[in-house]
């Protein structure tokens, strides 16, 4: 007895994809369906290489066909197509090439965005996500030192800039124009021009994600970048003290009042464990930013340890996630950047999760 595709998609139907919360086969994953007498081969397209359940998915629509009458081998290709958000795709860009924009926010600085930032754009480049950062600290350029990076960016005739590559990343910075003892004084306006600049006038390419590491606050930056592209959302990063937890809560009402979607909250710092006797201790408190993503619906992403090798690493120009993936550090940063992954998915599914509603006369 030869099994049929519509059996084998019939069978399929039970493995649901657990953050769009539907079925593989009504969501359009399940591709090039074939059957040759006993064995059955097919693709799932995921809509980003960082599923952090792709694994589980795959086991699960495995069984599901093995279980079939007549199948011995079920043969499955993992592929992923990030998809363009919805406000990219009612929208006029400067950037028509980028399917997703993210800044990275604080209220605060020195709450370790840039290095959250950088490690969170690694990890998703190294699922071969194709990723940029934008660095849009233009008072205080940081990714350059975080990623190690010495290079100058090449211009062309007509003014528009290749980004620096590195790790598998775009890159782009205020940095790579500023001797390091300079300091930018600048106006509102002269921020705007550089953050249009950074945008329309850079190489950027075919891109799924583009990391923007804003400047801390609520100043000219973030409203230039909100008025200028459609952003998929922002991701707020704060420490656990009560201090940063109230300031990150004002930039959360900022994008709130720009019509921006917020994708999640980090809490970096959250907690140190001892390299010795492995106690944690919770130097800032911990579990403020879970609490404020719960009070106000926003995804919680993860919690990031204060650890010497972050620091380190970062100091020496190779993030952690890039020299030590194995790492708890490293693995606290992958797992914030696959939830972050989700949520991007779920709002560039949107459309086609709408509910479907069948009018009757």
């Amino acid at each position: 007895m030869t099994v049929t595709e519509a059996q084998v998609l019939q069978a399929l139907k039970v493995v649901q994809d657990p953050d769009l919360k539907r079925d593989l086969v009504s969501l359009g994953f399940i591709k090039n369906v074939s059957v040759q007498g006993d064995r059955v081969s097919f693709a799932i397209e995921l809509t980003t290489p960082a599923c952090p359940v792709r694994d589980l998915m795959k086991e699960e629509a495995r069984a599901a066909v093995a279980a079939l009458p007549g199948v011995a081998q079920v043969d499955i290709t993992m592929t992923s197509q990030v998809r363009t958000s919805i406000a990219a795709q009612n929208a006029d860009r400067l950037i028509p090439t980028i399917k997703n924009v993210i800044p990275i926010a604080s209220g605060k600085g020195g709450v370790g965005k840039s290095t959250v930032s950088a490690n969170l754009a690694l990890a998703l480049a190294r699922t071969s996500a194709r990723v940029g950062v934008m660095d849009a600290d233009v008072y205080g350029p940081s990714i350059p030192t975080i990623l190690g990076i010495t290079d100058q960016p090449e211009v062309d005739e007509q003014n528009r800039i290749t980004p620096v590559e590195r790790s598998g990343l775009k890159v782009m910075s205020m940095g790579f124009f500023m001797k390091p003892e300079e300091a930018v004084v600048w106006r509102g306006p002269m921020l705007h021009k550089t953050v249009e600049q950074f945008l329309g006038g850079v190489k950027w390419g075919e891109l799924d994600y583009l990391i923007i590491d804003l400047p801390p606050g609520t100043g000219d930056v973030q409203l230039s970048l909100c008025q200028m592209i459609p952003i998929t959302g922002a991701v707020i990063v704060s420490t656990p003290q009560d201090v940063a937890l109230n300031v990150a809560q004002k930039a959360i009402a900022m994008f709130k009042k720009l019509n921006a979607p917020i994708l999640g909250v980090i809490e970096n710092m959250s907690y140190y464990l001892c390299p010795h006797c492995g106690k944690r201790d919770d130097i800032f408190g911990t579990g403020g930013a879970k609490q404020i993503a719960r009070r106000l619906e926003i995804p919680f992403l993860g919690e990031i340890p204060l650890a010497t090798p972050i620091r380190i690493a970062s100091d020496a120009g190779k993030p952690v996630v890039l020299t030590d993936p194995t790492s708890s550090s490293a693995k606290a940063f992958i797992e914030a950047a696959e939830r972050l992954a989700a949520q991007v998915s779920i709002r560039g599914m949107q459309g086609e999760l709408a509910p479907q509603v069948k009018v009757t006369f």
